[in-house]
């Protein structure tokens, strides 16, 4: 009778060697305290814009911050929206919103802007991120000019960790 535990054979490991599980998410570092000057401390806690693009279809495009960026967008954002099954009238909103956004941030100044498109409902989100911060005296004529297009909704904001500018606009199929 044969036994596992041999003297003239010892135990050999399995091959291959268990891999440990990865680690743990790391935990964050705690964030500093400030003195608030009343004896208490806070913490300091930056609010952070982020535009997020999730679980539906999307497109992106980057374009020099030049004149000629808008009409090349706004076709570039129909033949998008048409691939993926709607149809876009001449005179819908979209490429009109489109063309304006991406003027407003070439405008803005700046070497580059980037153009996102998503659909969601029948309904089509273009947002265009210039990588500019400065604040331009005709923000609001920009968006009552988008907003007489015909849009369900239009905005603009600033990011503050990276300094860009958010121009974007939510319009029906």
């Amino acid at each position: 009778m044969t036994s596992i535990h041999n003297e003239d054979h010892p135990h050999r490991p399995d091959y291959p060697p268990k891999t440990p599980p990865p680690p743990k998410k790391p935990v964050e570092a705690p964030r500093p305290a400030i003195d608030t000057g009343k004896g208490k401390k806070s913490v300091l806690v930056q609010p952070r814009l982020r535009a997020r693009i999730a679980n539906r279809r999307a497109a992106n495009w980057t374009y020099e911050a030049a004149a000629w960026s808008g009409p090349k967008a706004a076709r570039a954002v129909v033949e998008k929206t048409t691939a993926w099954g709607y149809r876009v009238l001449q005179d819908h909103a979209l490429p009109a919103a489109t063309e304006a956004l991406v003027r407003a941030a070439a405008d803005a100044g700046g070497r580059r802007l980037s153009v996102h498109l998503a659909d969601q409902d029948h309904q089509a989100l273009v947002l265009v991120l210039s990588h500019e911060p400065e604040h331009t005296s005709n923000d609001q004529t920009l968006l009552h000019q988008i907003a007489g297009l015909g849009v369900n909704s239009c905005g603009i904001d600033t990011d503050r960790t990276d300094g860009g500018r958010r121009r974007w606009a939510l319009i029906d199929l």
